[in-house]
């Protein structure tokens, strides 16, 4: 407002100077002039409110002009962040297609068997697993069996407790006494798995007449399939090699650590029995009982060996004879029986190394995952078995 007011001021200051003037008053000159510079004084102040005026807008219009390139930036990292984000997520969907991709790419596969090459023409949806550790070995490699065997009647989805919750839909259970061609191909499976079964031909071209059958392997005999040669042969029929191959490793370093950890064990002898009935059997090589031991270091012991199998997989001993079983270490296990009745039986007590404390008997989920020797079970089984080694052989 001083900037209005100031000329109207200096307008009444010059008449009343040039009144004063013509009175000829030396005195009222110089009040003129002070006047004249009070008026020149408020003219000075209301240029510089106007300076400061002017300053203040110019600052604030910057400031706001500072905040609206703020804002710009902030927008374009917004969408500079956005579009990093489609990136990732448009390369995430390219890697599942290439994975999808490439399991397709897989197939054909060609397996061969006892029984001659198995074509698997593509990836398989349908599976059903006959042989012993079959589903579990597939259910391992992430392909969930729409019907099982359950051969240590673990009842439920017919998994150990190592694989409890792995199904996302159970299985329809098989029988394990006979074959039940029917019950079968009613699942309409497109892969059948038998690779540690009985090896039965006539059984394989019924099955192969419901769908591709993957059965023992080349030179292969009844249930006597390793879990390498499981494992091999499944993976192949699902197109799934190189996962295989990684769980086999797998175990193999975990057999490796516990084995570099027990030095005192290599070389040393062991039996594997089982009472079952009225006799006791020994396991001979090839069988995934004895081969657990073999991966820790141990060798079979000369006496079993030298028993004729008349089981495929174990040599039957009479109760009488149940010290052909002496060796640095027995790991026996009942079947339809208690561990106590193998524990508390006399013949059994006079065994050298019964009576040494270097004989373990098993029972309940040790012995069934010990049994099974799925790659699954058999880390389970050597979590809870090498302590058991260790305290009987002191080492």
């Amino acid at each position: 407002m001083s900037s209005h007011r100031a000329p109207h001021r200096f307008t009444a200051v010059v008449i009343a100077a040039c009144l004063v003037a013509a009175c000829g008053s030396d005195d009222d000159a110089d009040d003129d002039a002070s006047a004249s510079e009070a008026s020149s004084s408020e003219a000075t102040d209301g240029d510089a409110a106007d300076d400061d005026a002017s300053a203040s807008e110019a600052s604030g219009s910057e400031a706001a002009d500072d905040a609206m390139d703020e804002s710009d930036d902030a927008m374009e990292e917004s969408d500079d962040a956005m579009d990093e984000s489609d990136d990732a997520m448009d390369e995430s969907d390219d890697a599942m297609e290439e994975s999808d991709d490439a399991g397709s790419s897989a197939f054909p596969v060609t397996v061969s068997t006892a029984f001659g090459d198995v074509v698997v023409e593509a990836s398989p949806e349908r599976v059903v697993a006959l042989g012993w550790g079959d589903a579990e070995t597939a259910l391992a490699l992430g392909v969930q069996p729409v019907g099982a065997s359950d051969w240590l009647a673990f009842g439920g989805d017919g998994v150990g407790p190592w694989a409890a919750g792995m199904y996302d839909e159970s299985p329809e259970i098989l029988d394990v006494t006979e074959v039940n061609f029917e019950a079968i191909a009613a699942l309409e499976p497109d892969l059948i798995l038998n690779v540690r079964g009985a090896g039965d031909l006539e059984s394989h071209e019924i099955l192969t007449e419901i769908a591709p059958t993957i059965g023992i392997p080349m030179g292969g005999e009844a249930f006597l399939t390793t879990q390498e040669q499981q494992v091999t042969l499944i993976s192949e029929a699902l197109g799934l090699a190189d996962e295989g191959q990684q769980l086999l490793d797998e175990v193999a370093t975990e057999f490796a650590a516990v084995r570099d950890a027990h030095p005192d064990w290599e070389g040393r002898t062991v039996s594997v029995a089982t009472r079952f009935g009225d006799v006791w059997g020994g396991y001979v090589e090839g069988e995934g009982r004895l081969d657990f031991f073999r991966e820790l270091g141990f060798v079979q012991n000369p006496a079993i060996a030298d028993l004729e199998p008349d089981g495929g997989f174990f040599a039957t001993v009479s109760p009488e004879n149940l010290a052909v079983f002496d060796a640095d270490l027995i790991v026996a296990f009942p079947i339809g029986f208690e561990v106590s009745d193998i524990e508390n039986d006399p013949i059994w007590q006079s065994v050298p190394a019964v009576g040494d404390g270097r004989a373990i008997v098993v029972g309940g989920d040790l012995s069934n995952a010990y049994s099974l020797n799925s790659t699954m079970s058999a880390l389970f089984a050597l979590e809870q078995m090498a302590p058991l080694v260790d305290t009987a052989l002191g080492s």
